[in-house]
């Protein structure tokens, strides 16, 4: 279900195609031999850019993780830094450098490649410790947006939320504005930009002003996106906080899923030989890749996870069925076409077992009295109920001491759907989570509040219910087999964000006016002028391509829920999915935590 953008009108290879091409012109620029060394953020990212095999082709050699300390030996001409733009790993990298200018003899060459963009304040670092003049090339590398699927990119930029709404930096929106640029420049003009928030109107800002001062950059290309449609991430803060329903959603809330790849603890995936009692046990986790090249995680990443376990059995059936053809294979005719289709079989049934295996490590979880009742509380708190007292549940898990992210979570979600708490009910929480879990947390609850995500209420008025009602959050019809609507992906609670791109489709904007003014942030449509002749005339019964930019991150249930829209017979518009960071209720809430340290003495 989910490829359906590699067969669609938008083909994402051409951005991946341009990050490899910058890659292999700055490797050429060093001649000889080299060694990479990465800052480990940035593996992931380049990973589903460039294999390994491309790196080896410009005569990588050896690769090492950036760390203090002397460099491993490695006997190439060249020594290469992959790093971010953070003075902490300039101060890694100068330790490496004058380590390795002290100890040994053949002289190296060093480069330094900054992602995604030079920064002057790390260069003057790195002059002021007297290594700046040991880099032969120090170049940037514009690693803005990175192909995750076939309808799906992400910058990865970790604290891009934390930036925007605690320290008002605004470096993240500034590498949006350029990804946009770049994915003009490859893909057309996109004719209309509307955006909802404060981030996103400044991106947009960046955006015209970047046209405006490169005029070389009006490009004669017909354009595959119709729309841009900026969010800002605290239009809609409810979402990321609730516990996702979908198969993926699960997969990330559970396990944490990192650029494509997931651990699973390897027990379930230990081949199950007779009479040896599981005396040897795998002990490194599983690791598995999962994106829609996968035929069946295509087809059941999106899914309600209640509607999972009944494709898994249908698959089930049909490949032993496959497998029993053999039998029947009597020419040799036939038995060729069997073993022809033998390898693709064999990946089938593989798949199959991995994802059995995974949908009953979640079914463990999502069957716990504690998941239900957790559940249960979210879900009344969505629909309204309870929302302005003391919740029991909450107060009996802190005395538990659960987790003390899953608290905030509750109490945060518990704030956004009562526009803020009461000022007794959110101190008498404050109170508790800092006599059960530590003053230390105060800078957290701090952080919180300037976030937007557990604050007072200030104007003494609600108005979640007004904006659930107009936007039709809450649904109590869900049906999680064959959704007819976007909330099967919280069973019952339909993505806020989501519904504000749906209806931005049809009807428009202008028929929730009033609610739009509710939410934070201004509204807003520009159009950006199309050289005659690149106009649109559209086909019948041909979609719109629609670019939703969520600044500040996105969950897989939202990504669940635009795939779904994009499906829709009558729907008539196509959804690719942009993002900061994919993020998880867990993660983000991670992103806003400070540790105080203790005093050393």
């Amino acid at each position: 279900m989910a490829a359906h953008l590699s067969s669609g009108r938008v083909n994402l290879t051409a951005l991946r195609e341009a990050g490899r091409r910058e890659l292999r012109e700055f490797l050429d620029k060093c001649a000889g031999t080299k060694a990479i060394v990465w800052d480990e953020y940035l593996t992931g990212p380049f990973g589903l850019i460039a294999q390994y095999s491309l790196l080896k082709e410009h005569e990588v050699e050896k690769m090492f993780t950036l760390k203090p300390g002397r460099l491993p030996q490695a006997d190439v001409k060249n020594i290469i830094f992959f790093v971010r733009p953070r003075l902490e790993l300039m101060d890694i990298i100068t330790d490496n450098v004058l380590r390795e200018e002290r100890g040994r003899s053949p002289q190296r060459d060093f480069h330094i490649l900054f992602v995604p963009r030079r920064s002057l304040l790390c260069e003057q670092w790195l002059k002021e410790q007297g290594v700046l003049g040991s880099f032969i090339h120090r170049e940037q590398y514009s690693l803005d947006l990175i192909p995750f699927d076939g309808d799906l990119l992400s910058m990865e930029s970790e604290s891009a939320f934390k930036e925007c709404y605690l320290e008002s930096d605004q470096t993240s929106l500034y590498h949006a504005a350029k990804g946009l640029m770049t994915l003009q420049a490859l893909y057309g003009t996109i004719p209309q930009i509307f955006g909802k928030g404060e981030c996103a109107r400044h991106v947009a800002n960046m955006m015209i002003r970047m046209k405006r001062e490169f005029p070389g950059s009006q490009n004669s290309i017909f354009p595959v996106f119709d729309t841009l449609l900026l969010l800002d991430r605290n239009v809609d803060l409810l979402t990321p906080l609730a516990t996702q329903l979908t198969y993926e959603g699960l997969i990330d809330e559970i396990y944490g899923i990192q650029n494509t790849y997931v651990k699973l603890p390897p027990e379930k995936f230990a081949p199950k030989k007779q009479g040896e009692g599981g005396k040897d046990l795998p002990t490194e986790p599983k690791k598995l890749q999962l994106n829609s090249a996968e035929e069946l995680y295509a087809e059941i990443r999106d899914k309600n996870f209640n509607a999972v376990g009944s494709v898994l059995s249908k698959k089930a059936k049909i490949i032993s069925a496959a497998f029993e053809e053999r039998h029947h294979a009597k020419t040799v005719g036939e038995i060729k076409q069997f073993v022809s289709q033998l390898p693709h079989m064999q990946a089938a049934r593989s798949s199959l077992a991995n994802h059995t295996s995974i949908a009953e490590l979640i079914k463990d979880i999502t069957t716990s009295e504690d998941f239900f009742d957790n559940l249960t509380v979210e879900q009344e708190f969505m629909s309204g109920i309870d929302t302005d007292k003391v919740n029991n549940y909450i107060e009996d898990c802190i005395a538990q001491k659960h987790p003390l992210i899953k608290i905030l979570r509750l109490v945060c979600l518990q704030s956004v759907c009562n526009s803020g708490l009461k000022q007794k009910v959110l101190d008498h929480y404050k109170r508790e989570i800092i006599q059960t879990y530590g003053y230390e947390h105060i800078l957290t609850l701090n952080n919180l509040e300037k976030a937007g995500l557990l604050k007072p209420q200030t104007s003494g008025r609600n108005n979640y219910p007004t904006i659930r009602k107009t936007l039709r959050l809450w649904m109590d019809d869900v049906n999680e087999q064959n959704p007819n609507d976007i909330s099967y992906v919280y069973s019952g609670y339909a993505p806020l964000s989501v519904r504000l791109a749906q209806l931005l489709a049809r009807p428009g904007w202008r028929s929730i006016e009033e609610v739009l003014k509710m939410l934070p942030g201004p509204h807003f449509e520009e159009r950006q002028q199309l050289p005659t002749g690149l106009q649109k005339k559209r086909q019948h019964g041909e979609n719109r391509v629609t670019l939703v930019f969520f600044l500040g991150g996105v969950t897989y249930a939202e990504i669940a829920a635009l795939r779904f829209l994009s499906q829709m017979e009558d729907g008539g518009t196509e959804y690719v999915i942009a993002t900061t960071k994919l993020i998880n209720g867990t993660t983000w809430i991670k992103s806003l935590m400070e540790k105080l340290e203790p005093a050393p003495f």
